[in-house]
């Protein structure tokens, strides 16, 4: 019997070893083989399809690229302006089709991109198309459309105007009936980000700058809609205001959209706008594939100077390095690692010449924002620090933001919310009386067990905690007024957890301009004194190979095991409950401001 049994697990062995071997060739493989650059052939369009989220940059998963490569088409803001980029130079495309659907994305993304289209409309004499399918457009994607030159929808499709509204779930009355008890330490009269723990409703200063916030969102729609409609903004908000309409007939009728057109029709009049016969084929090439095509081939010239401009993408909650980043380089978190394995890399490398943080994040951690802070004064040192702000850079975000010497912001940039909390939940009553759970213990000193959930804090307790948040936040303001050539009263006037459209940011002086990351990037060409540069982007992509031949090796079956096939609101959440049982003081907006 033991004979069969070591006969059985020597040819399992030997069975996995050439299974794990034909793996590894086949990763070696794809890893080293070279997809060969697109021809494009004269009379192509660059046909760019848009749904979903835009994010700043493409971020590909290596198991994705070898098992469904079509997953990481998406597009981004740095594929669409180099594309467009190229696109502008080359002879052998005709014009740009933005096909879009139901769009999900912030509006400072989107501003982004609407004046990446809209330049690119205004300096090439090639034309930009917009138009939809069966989705429709919903305002976000109509705003996009607007950059066009003419935008078309089928007959019969989707087309929402009716104005926009943030949304708020609230858990204290779900507390009640559990028997939670959140008690919540915060300075700062506008620290809405707790609220949802602890009340049934919005406070007056959080609707109030939850008001700001939608109202710099509806000046931008409509401003763009005026533009391309030739009507006044009092007669859009006539119709805003009055009954509601979801049909694109409407949106035809209100000159909104140029034409009423099938996909089958918009490629017949692009055939014509370029001179195609209309039984040949229409040459088109995607997003994605275009990517491919180098720069040479399009007709622009690289630059042959060796300086260089780092760019880091900073995107999530910031956390301590106790949270497991991901092995692939999809930075979703903010951790001190994270940034000292960046700054390493670019301080290290002679030709870097200046630093753009581009920062996309609804704080965190108090402390770990703090620790990062320190480090970008540190780069600061060694080579100019510019901030470019995405959708949200606020509390933890905006903590990191003041190390840079200038701050960047989109008009509809969710940013400020300097402020402070700390929750404790105190759930005995769920455990005692729901569940039948109760606890003894025994402690060497009176306050020892003062952080558990298991009891509530004592007046005491609650004033020690109430003095460490305010400690905390008057290194905060103390910090912003430095930054920003504020007096610690000035910069105490404009914080107490508010938070800011990038527009009223700039008029509290806690911003430095209105743009995007080009932006950012002129500045950082103009403090270095440098005109010729090429980007250098972090977190550099690893490939599969690398994450499987590497230390990674191991995160990479943890992450495979728990978080391929993870609900994304259900991670969020975890992130957010993670964060908020974390013993420190948090600069953090834990729910997601998402203006439909």
């Amino acid at each position: 019997m033991k004979f069969f049994k070591t006969l059985i697990a020597s040819t399992l062995g030997i069975l996995l070893a050439f299974v794990l071997i034909f793996f590894i060739g086949l990763i070696t493989i794809s890893s080293t083989a070279e997809e060969p650059e697109p021809y494009i052939r004269s009379n192509s369009v660059l046909k760019i399809s848009m749904s979903g989220a835009l994010p700043t940059k493409t971020s590909s998963n290596p198991i994705d690229e070898l098992m469904n490569p079509e997953r990481n088409n998406k597009v981004s803001l740095e594929t669409l302006k180099e594309n467009l980029s190229k696109a502008e130079a080359h002879d052998n495309i005709a014009g740009v089709w933005l096909e879009i659907d139901f769009m999900g994305e912030g509006w400072a993304n989107l501003q982004e991109a609407h004046k990446m289209i809209r330049s690119f409309r205004d300096s090439s004499d090639k034309f930009v198309y917009a138009s939809t399918n069966d989705i429709g457009y919903n305002e976000k994607g109509y705003y996009l459309a607007t950059a066009a030159d003419s935008v078309f929808s089928p007959p019969e499709s989707f087309f929402e105007f009716d104005g926009f509204f943030s949304q708020v779930t609230f858990y204290d009355g779900a507390f009640e009936k559990l028997g939670i008890e959140t008690e919540i330490t915060r300075h700062g009269k506008y620290k809405g980000a707790v609220e949802p723990y602890y009340r049934k409703e919005m406070s007056e200063e959080n609707e109030y700058q939850m008001s700001q916030i939608i109202g710099q969102v509806s000046q931008t729609f409509l401003s763009a809609t005026s533009s391309k409609s030739g009507k006044s903004i009092p007669q859009l908000n006539e119709l805003l205001n009055g009954t509601p309409t979801l049909t694109a007939q409407f949106g035809y009728e209100q000159q909104f959209i140029d034409s009423l057109m099938y996909p089958d029709e918009v490629e017949t009049h692009i055939k014509k706008q370029i001179g195609v016969k209309e039984s040949s084929s229409l040459q088109t090439v995607s997003n994605s594939r275009y990517a491919k095509v180098s720069k040479s081939s399009a007709g622009i010239s690289s630059s042959s100077t060796s300086n260089k401009i780092a760019v880091i993408h900073a995107n999530g909650p910031i956390v301590p390095n106790t949270f497991s980043d991901s092995p692939f380089g999809n930075q979703d978190l903010i951790t001190t690692d994270f940034f000292q394995e960046q700054l390493k890399d670019i301080r290290d490398d002679d030709d870097v010449k200046a630093l753009v943080v581009r920062i996309s994040s609804p704080g965190g951690s108090g402390s770990t924002s703090d620790l990062i802070w320190r480090m970008l004064k540190e780069t600061q040192k060694e080579m100019p620090v510019i901030i470019s702000m995405g959708n949200v850079a606020a509390s933890g975000g905006y903590y990191i933001a003041i190390a840079g010497d200038k701050i960047v912001a989109e008009p509809t940039t969710i940013t400020g919310s300097i402020g402070v909390f700390g929750t404790k939940f105190n759930m005995k009553q769920l455990f005692n009386d729901k569940l039948g759970l109760t606890f003894d213990e025994v402690k060497s000193h009176d306050h020892a067990d003062w952080l558990t959930q298991t009891r509530e804090f004592t007046s005491a307790e609650q004033k020690a905690f109430q003095q460490y948040i305010d400690t905390f936040y008057r290194t905060f303001v103390n910090k912003v007024a430095k930054g920003r050539d504020l007096s610690f009263e000035e910069a105490d006037e404009v914080a107490q957890g508010r938070v800011w459209t990038g527009a009223a940011a700039l008029e509290q002086g806690l911003v430095d301009e209105l743009g995007g990351l080009d932006r950012a990037l002129q500045l950082a060409a103009e403090e270095s004194g440098i005109d010729n540069y090429s980007l250098d982007q972090y977190p550099k992509q690893k490939s599969f190979y690398d994450v499987l031949m590497g230390s990674a090796g191991a995160q990479a079956k943890a992450i495979i095991g728990e978080q391929w096939f993870t609900n994304p609101m259900t991670q969020k959440m975890q992130e957010h409950l993670s964060i908020l049982k974390h013993r420190d003081a948090l600069l953090f907006f834990p729910y997601d401001i998402n203006i439909q």
